[in-house]
């Protein structure tokens, strides 16, 4: 199963509608974003907790990292640069964290407030390589923003 951006936008716009709890989003985006697609083999939230500290949130998947600081990994490389990580290997990535040793490719994207302020990130990992497009990054990038930005 591919995902389908049109139907997933308007899925996850109907379901957050109206709800303001961070964590009520970062659940309902990530449990609809997983089973939207067969690549997505873990999809979930790494929430800025402190500076340049960031902290698991809602997920969907196997076990996932505590805690990453900024300056480590594909997360703490959105987080820091707050710049989308579109990572085809993740070995060939220098710093990466394995938090899944099945991990082969990694699409990590920063999540903004109405402010513009990094919140969180966004991360993707696949057990296949060179999963994810540029496409997955602009399509997802718009959904956060909507659901978040507001």
């Amino acid at each position: 199963m591919t995902v389908d951006y049109d139907t997933l936008a308007k899925t996850i716009a109907a379901l957050t509608h109206g709800e303001t709890d961070c964590v009520a989003l970062m659940a309902t985006v990530a449990c609809e974003v997983h089973h939207s697609d067969d690549r997505f083999d873990w999809t979930g939230f790494y929430r800025v907790v402190a500076p340049g500290l960031l902290k698991i949130g809602p997920y969907q998947g196997g076990h996932g990292c505590l805690v990453i600081p900024f300056d480590r990994g594909v997360c703490g490389a959105a987080a820091r640069s707050g710049e989308i990580q579109l990572v085809p290997d993740v070995e060939a990535f220098d710093d990466h964290i394995a938090c899944a040793a099945s991990t082969r490719s990694e699409l990590v994207l920063p999540v903004r407030d109405a402010s513009g302020q990094v919140v969180a990130v966004f991360d993707i990992d696949s057990d296949r390589p060179d999963a994810f497009t540029p496409t997955d990054a602009e399509r997802l990038d718009a959904i956060l923003s909507e659901v978040f930005g507001r």
